[in-house]
């Protein structure tokens, strides 16, 4: 399959995301996504990838792998370079499947579970959609009211209400970040008794209202130093949280490994991790007891599948990361559903049962608080005619016809 052209979409309603289509001569279409500073992936794509890309073979997926990660900078890290990398393989994979008529879950190795559990990441129909100003911004609250699936909205003001919703539809684990004001107030530095307090509200009255039938996962979004991160674990042991995600910069693997040593709950890192040898860090330090990759993000689905192994060689879980974008999401599911030791899937129901639907023409099913596999060839699904034909939507090629 030899590759004719790159373009890359934008949309003017979500700042963050950028989607990857490379087009090959014999006519199919390969789909990748990846999320934060569009602009600067974008640029890397066609001035830098593109040439490279364009003339090549779509099939040779671990040579393009090996070389689009291994460039002179951005190799260590989940920035711009390995973005573009995450979201190229992501498209390749999706082109191998489609050529070969099989879902990439196939071509994993095919299904280690015919469905995975899902937990509900609380977020609200908005977020993350914007360029960060502020944090409201930044959690995409403006000045509307709550709107259908504002889950963000509905932990911050009813949550014990929101855990009975999500329970109703069959969801027995949500995700929830009540401790970043305080963080953001505080400089990122300490916490106060009051903070501590009001940052355990929400999971109180959740354990209270459900009791153990919900987990609870609790994200820290890398916002704490070492000894406030303690002081926040230490309150909401007796709560018997799921994980604790995030609680520092993932990059200090032995300041993590203090705080795994401190608590008897597992530390789940890090979609913001790349490549496989920031892993293996941390888990040589015995840092983390969960495993979380985002495939947008990591060196994608070749990347990530190195990531798993490891995982699995060191006796870990894996849960990968959704709150980006459909086509991450989706390959995410294909290697969650075809990993030996995945344990759950992140989801997003203001996402799935929202604008994923608007972008995008297939999702995995769910129901029952389940996730079972897109079948149709390659990652399954295909960037939405009509999307594409919107006047908020943004087109940049390369290759042959490009303007």
């Amino acid at each position: 399959m030899r590759i004719t052209g790159l373009e890359t979409v934008r949309a003017d309603f979500h700042d963050n995301l950028i989607w990857v289509r490379i087009e090959t001569e014999a006519g199919l279409v390969g789909l990748g996504e990846t999320f934060f500073f569009p602009s600067a992936v974008e640029a890397y794509l066609h001035d830098v990838v593109a040439p490279q890309l364009i003339g090549g073979d779509a099939s040779r997926i671990g040579a393009w792998s090996a070389r689009l990660m291994r460039v002179p900078v951005g190799y260590g890290s989940s920035g711009a370079e390995m973005r573009a990398a995450s979201a190229v393989d992501i498209a390749l994979w999706d082109l191998m499947g489609q050529a070969a008529g099989m879902p990439v879950h196939r071509l994993l190795g095919g299904l280690a579970r015919d469905r995975i559990r899902i937990y509900n990441t609380c977020a609200g129909p908005h977020y993350v959609t914007k360029a960060r100003t502020d944090i409201g911004t930044w959690f995409g609250l403006g000045d509307g009211g709550p709107e259908k699936f504002d889950d963000l909205r509905g932990f911050l003001e009813r949550p014990a209400e929101l855990a009975r919703e999500l329970l109703a539809e069959g969801i027995t684990g949500m995700k929830i970040w009540p401790f970043d004001y305080a963080a953001e107030a505080n400089g990122r530095m300490s916490i106060t008794t009051a903070q501590i307090e009001e940052g355990c509200r929400p999971f109180r009255l959740i354990r209270e209202a459900v009791g153990r039938r919900m987990d609870l996962m609790v994200e820290l979004h890398s916002m704490w130093d070492i000894e406030s991160a303690k002081r926040i674990f230490r309150a909401l042991e007796p709560l018997e949280p799921a994980w604790f995600e995030d609680p520092i910069r993932m990059d200090d693997a032995e300041g993590l490994a203090e705080l795994a040593r401190f608590t008897r709950i597992p530390i789940l890192a890090s979609e913001t991790t790349a490549p496989k040898e920031s892993f293996r860090r941390l888990l040589e330090q015995r840092a983390v007891g969960i495993v979380s990759f985002d495939v947008g993000w990591c060196g994608g689905i070749s990347e990530a599948q190195r990531i798993i192994a490891l995982a699995d060689a060191w006796q870990v879980p894996i849960a990968p990361h959704d709150c980006t974008g459909p086509v991450g999401f989706v390959a995410g599911t294909h290697l969650s559903l075809s990993a030996r030791n995945a344990m759950i899937q992140e989801t997003v129901r203001a996402y799935t049962q929202g604008w994923y639907n608007e972008i995008v023409t297939a999702l995995p099913p769910i129901a029952d608080g389940y996730l079972s596999p897109l079948m149709g060839p390659g990652l399954g699904l295909a960037l939405r005619p009509e999307f594409l034909a919107r006047g908020d939507v943004r087109r940049r090629r390369s290759g042959a016809g490009a303007a």
